[in-house]
């Protein structure tokens, strides 16, 4: 669970928060932010009398932008009068951004520190950093303009949002994933969550800098990879899947012809032989969609090495499972679950959700010789992520399937700033797939799995 709200202080100075750059002692700057809404308000109601915003939609990239922001600021020097320059050029790059962008949520989305915005209601906007939730100063004027900013979001990828069809799920142009509900589903207002995903992602020693994982754990994943064993991750939401997924994706050899299959793409990988695939939902009428599971079969018959599935959350999994087990080893997922023991529940329940007369002990066969490795990482209460389980699928005992924890992370206690304290402790355990990494020439040493890291 998130922790609670905690107050942002201060947020950057500029016109998306409606913000002065100057002390609030100022007068000046005071009249300015309290007139602001007021005269946002006017310039909305006039630019489309004033502005041919199709003829401007039409001229292609900075030439377009250049022409809007000397139009926009025409008419703020014509209806604005008694500003500075100043307020005039704040007051213009606002409206700007209202008719090109996200309007308020503009300056967020340029804040690379920031990895979620949650918008529940036009006055109430809140961010996550380092795991943690801040309120904002950002607001909407009112419901309707925040619908009107949730419409040119879904606008782009050819979906609609209404009372007919309340919820969408869309994606920005920089790869941020989007999610909207609208009345009537949506009780006190409209509600918008974005999901971001850095530019550059992070790759193991990043994770290792900042105690995700040890030293000795990033050698045995990396060594896993390049060993072609399949692996899933698992883990909550905002836990860290996806971040990890990229970064195991990194080891994959680039000679590889690698296929990425997603709900919405996220995924970042650095090789150049890769073709990425994308669900597509259903269109208004109900028809169109392309499901996970179509893309699978369709990935099998384009000569892929490795297969990655963005996410696993129904009976595609027994597709994704079948494929592992027919040659495409190495191949990566992720799964929503808390323990790798709950990992192995959940993709019984999806594989069968795909082919209920498959009996159980079969689908956990099927699980037992198709993973090799379940990676879980969790989000701890200060905010920080952390891989909490390295374990091995081992085979089949009885109608069970077998494991055995390579790396755990136990926790001690929390210091007195609220971070949470504990020791990353390998098992001491010999992992079973050690003979085909030294059959792919790489070597895991005994160390590796005695070394225990504190963090204090």
């Amino acid at each position: 669970m998130a922790s609670a709200p905690q107050t942002l202080t201060p947020l950057p100075a500029m016109p998306g928060n409606i913000l002065c750059d100057t002390a609030p002692t100022d007068r000046s700057c005071t009249d300015f932010q309290d007139r602001f809404p007021e005269l946002k308000t006017t310039l909305h109601r006039l630019l489309p009398h004033r502005i041919n915003m199709e003829s401007i939609s039409m001229l292609q990239g900075g030439r377009g932008n250049e022409e809007l922001r000397s139009l926009i600021l025409g008419v703020v020097n014509d209806e604005c009068l008694g500003l500075d320059r100043e307020e005039k050029e704040a007051l213009t790059s606002e409206m700007l951004e209202e008719v090109q962008g996200l309007g308020p949520l503009e300056p967020l989305l340029k804040d690379p520190t920031i990895s979620d915005i949650l918008v529940t209601g036009a006055k109430m906007v809140y961010v996550e950093r380092s795991g943690k939730l801040y309120d904002t100063r950002v607001e909407f004027k009112d419901d309707a303009h925040l619908i009107r900013v949730i419409e040119r979001i879904v606008s782009r990828v050819g979906r609609r949002i209404d009372e007919t069809c309340p919820l969408v799920d869309a994606r920005l142009p920089d790869g941020s994933r989007v999610n909207a509900v609208v009345p009537p589903i949506a009780v006190d207002g409209p509600a918008l969550s974005i999901r971001r995903f850095g530019k550059g992602g992070m790759d193991g020693d990043a994770l290792v800098r900042n105690l995700t994982m040890t030293e000795g754990m990033h050698s045995v994943l990396q060594a896993a990879v390049k060993a072609r064993l399949n692996i899933v991750v698992s883990g909550g939401t905002g836990a860290g899947k996806t971040t990890l997924l990229n970064m195991l994706s990194g080891y994959i050899d680039s000679r590889e012809r690698v296929v990425t299959i997603e709900d919405a793409a996220e995924l970042k990988l650095r090789q150049r032989h890769v073709v990425r695939l994308e669900a597509r939902p259903a269109n208004i009428d109900g028809e169109g969609a392309i499901r996970i599971r179509q893309l699978l079969v369709n990935a099998l018959r384009m000569r892929p090495d490795r297969i990655i599935v963005g996410e696993v959350r129904g009976d595609e999994a027994l597709d994704m499972l079948q494929a592992m087990n027919t040659g495409h080893d190495g191949s990566l997922t992720t799964v929503h679950a808390n323990t790798p023991r709950d990992a192995v529940s959940r993709l019984e329940v999806m594989a069968s959700m795909a082919n209920s007369n498959i009996p159980l002990r079969a689908i956990r066969q099927q699980i037992s010789a198709a993973v090799h490795l379940f990676v879980q990482i969790a989000r701890q209460a200060d905010g920080t992520r952390r891989i909490t389980h390295i374990t091995e699928c081992v085979g089949m005992e009885g109608d069970l399937v077998t494991m055995q924890d390579l790396f755990i992370f136990e926790k001690t206690g929390l210091g007195a700033d609220g971070r949470v304290l504990g020791r990353f402790k390998p098992t001491g355990i010999r992992p079973k797939f050690s003979e085909r990494v030294i059959a792919a020439g790489l070597e895991l040493p005994p160390a590796l799995f005695h070394t225990v890291v504190e963090i204090r």
